[in-house]
């Protein structure tokens, strides 16, 4: 007789559980299914370009996220914490696939770019001491990261933002985008434990999105703009882009 849950995170251990093993890609065990993703570097994947999300550009240019500590959770080939470092953010990037870093690491060396690669599940490093991932991060940016979350890792996600993210910074979003356009699924929660896992990503409304980070202010939510392949940018219209800011303590 098993009788073992007594913590909330016994709780999530065993939601973990019941999301098929093909669909785990969230925590380290997926560093075997990310490294099969990444290993042919010419595939048509959008955003294995060498390119910064629009609306990370955008943020910056409009002076909506001045330079600072940023913290690029998933950040695959790197080309957002590239981006970040040279306006002079001080980055951090994590992601669990040692491929991945590889490929960010080459990028890095080649822009002449100090970021600071770290392998593995974000929350368990954002959550351990001496890790260098302890915060306060003025920005914490995520594109392609959220969405691959089983539902119930939403409350570890609210977890790591309150513990990491620092009063007056900002939550920078981008994920799959429900309706019209979209992409993802449109499931509704429960729908995802029933042994048929994730469905390659859950997509998002406006609204789903307003609910889960309403401890935030919302500073902007739109579709991703749809750039041409000439763009200096990276943008796909099945995507929603969102900044979130903490607000400062009294």
């Amino acid at each position: 007789m098993d009788r073992n849950i007594r913590t909330t995170d016994d709780v999530l251990a065993l939601l973990d559980d019941l999301v098929t093993p093909e669909a785990d890609r969230w925590t380290a065990d997926a560093a075997s299914w990310w490294d099969g993703f990444y290993t042919d570097r010419m595939k048509p994947v959008p955003f294995f370009v060498a390119k910064p999300d629009e609306s990370l550009v955008s943020y910056t240019d409009r002076g909506l996220v001045p330079p600072g500590r940023a913290l690029d959770l998933g950040c695959g080939p790197g080309r957002n914490a590239l981006h970040l470092a040279s306006l002079g953010f001080r980055v951090d990037a994590v992601d669990l696939s040692p491929a991945a870093l590889a490929w960010a690491g080459e990028r890095a060396r080649e822009a002449g770019a100090d970021i600071r690669f770290h392998h593995g599940d974000a929350f368990a490093l954002t959550a351990a001491e001496g890790t260098g991932l302890t915060g306060p991060y003025d920005l914490i940016h995520d594109s392609g990261c959220f969405h691959h979350l089983p539902p119930h890792r939403r409350i570890s996600y609210l977890a790591l933002l309150d513990r990491v993210l620092a009063p007056g910074g900002h939550l920078a979003l981008t994920c799959f985008a429900a309706g019209e356009r979209g992409m993802g699924s449109e499931l509704p929660d429960a729908a995802f434990y029933d042994g048929a896992g994730l469905r390659g990503g859950l997509a998002y409304t406006p609204e789903s999105l307003r609910r889960i980070f309403s401890g935030l202010t919302e500073v902007e939510l739109r579709r991703m703009n749809d750039e041409p392949p000439e763009s200096p940018s990276f943008g796909e219209p099945f995507l929603w882009t969102a900044l979130f800011r903490r607000e400062p303590t009294a």
